[in-house]
């Protein structure tokens, strides 16, 4: 299968890329290359055959339509998004331009694109739009998200993203574009930015820095290791049926301050130092609007597409610290161009305590 990924540069598409490549699939890496893509991700990939990349923002309706028009794909990953909740506080502009904006010029290409085909390569046609478990808002202490649960995103990531997961059903029902949809819950594991919290808390670590947990450190989230996410997205875009929505989870709940703890006993065994790196814990201002608690009920996929996660927290941790270990070169590189993981989405200033 030829497939389409916008965002292929970045930390799930770059996952996805180097996946579909293994399997077979050929690969049109759409990606503007902004801070948050890195083409060092698919180091050692970009050679093989049935690899094409094409710098192009996908706000661009003219570069996006002649890529579709060059490259005649079989489908479409569109992964390509602004991410980080904190940046979204700072400047949302940016979020609902690409998010919502950029998902409207790549359904509009699509469905020009879409009307050229034969009936038989339109059978075979999927847009894949890629969300988060975010748009549906914060969990109390119990339930699960399920593909039918309301919407009630909460920071202007997550609403910037729910309003791209309505524009994708509008197409699909307005103009019967055979759109997919997936959303998942807290993606980690090898090549993520060093601004989420778990390159963070690593990076913090091995420098011997404060390690900053927002608030208490009690806000849940389900945790999904990215290599799973990219199989399952792949079973998705081939599997499923027009119209569907599936909910992908790692099936891994845990509160922030666990998750850190956990981390930081990794890099007690892995990397030792004098004191124990759990006593850089320093817990900061909470983000504004944090959302409590996200979990997934991820029985919809399990049962219809047989897709369930391999990698337990535990596992995917371990591999997680181990690369960041050994791939200075990459995340150094990262910091020469000016981050250094400071801290952003405060909405006002106030005072980090110690803990």
């Amino acid at each position: 299968m030829k497939i389409l990924v916008t965002g292929g540069a970045g930390f799930i598409g770059s996952a996805v890329v180097r996946m579909a490549l293994e399997r077979g699939d050929e690969i049109i890496n759409v990606d503007k290359l902004t801070y948050a893509a890195n083409l060092d991700n698919l180091k050692g990939w970009t050679e093989r055959s049935g690899y094409a990349f094409e710098q192009a923002d996908i706000c661009d309706s003219a570069a996006i339509a002649r890529i579709f028009s060059e490259h005649q794909p079989d489908a479409v990953m569109h992964l390509a998004a602004e991410s980080h909740v904190d940046r979204s506080i700072d400047g949302p502009d940016a979020f609902i331009q690409t998010n919502l904006v950029g998902t409207f010029q790549m359904l509009q290409a699509a469905r020009g694109y879409f009307d050229t085909l034969s009936p038989e390569r339109k059978d075979r046609f999927r847009f894949h739009h890629v969300s988060t478990d975010e748009v549906y808002g914060s969990l109390g202490e119990d339930g699960l998200f399920r593909e039918d649960t309301p919407y009630a995103p909460n920071s202007p990531y997550s609403a910037s993203k729910a309003g791209s997961d309505f524009l994708a059903r509008a197409w699909s029902e307005t103009y019967a574009l055979p759109v997919v949809t997936s959303n998942c819950s807290n993606n980690y594991g090898p090549y993520q930015h060093p601004e989420k919290l778990i390159p963070v808390v690593i990076l913090k670590a091995l420098a011997g820095d404060k390690i900053p947990v927002y608030g208490k450190g009690e806000n849940i989230r389900d945790w999904l290791f990215v290599d799973d996410h990219a199989d399952a997205l792949l079973l998705i875009l081939k599997t499923a049926a027009f119209g569907e929505t599936y909910n992908v989870g790692g099936l891994n709940e845990r509160r922030n301050i666990d998750l850190v703890r956990t981390i930081c006993q990794l890099m007690d065994e892995i990397h030792p130092r004098p004191t124990p790196h759990e006593d850089l814990i320093s817990f900061v201002a909470d983000r504004p609007g944090h959302d409590q608690r996200y979990a997934i009920d991820a029985s919809k996929i399990e049962r219809e597409l047989s897709w369930k996660p391999s990698v337990t927290v535990e596992e995917g941790m371990r591999r997680t610290v181990a690369w960041y270990l050994d791939n200075e070169w990459w995340w150094q590189a990262i910091r020469q161009q000016g981050f250094e993981g400071q801290r952003l989405g405060l909405a006002s200033k106030e005072q980090e305590h110690d803990g």
